[in-house]
């Protein structure tokens, strides 16, 4: 099972350039994501693992934290140090924290 870690500890890693994977829907991720982070909508996860660092944490993210998980762990098992943010993408919003909205991930 994936590590579920929380807010501060995100925003640390955030800060430290490491990979978001926004596990949303193309709708929500425009509507408003973490800066830099790339889309990558949780039913197509599995067919991109091979594209994923496999020698760096990668922090999954979603709305509150519940798709995340289950991102986190299909990342997991393909053999990645995955990470689920808790709380999500709310949360990230909710701490004061910079979104940006539209497709591009900056």
């Amino acid at each position: 099972m994936a590590h579920e870690i929380e807010m501060p500890e995100f925003v640390r890693a955030h800060e430290e350039g490491h990979l978001t994977v926004d596990v949303r829907e193309p709708e929500e991720y425009t509507a408003g994501h973490v800066p830099g982070a790339r889309l990558i909508p949780l039913g197509t996860l599995a067919q991109h693992t091979a594209r994923l660092p496999k020698d760096q944490p990668i922090y999954v993210i979603c709305a509150s934290g519940h798709r995340s998980l289950a991102g986190a762990d299909v990342l997991t098992r393909a053999g990645l140090d995955a990470h689920s943010v808790a709380g999500g993408t709310l949360g990230w919003m909710r701490a004061g924290n910079p979104v940006v909205t539209g497709d591009s991930p900056t």
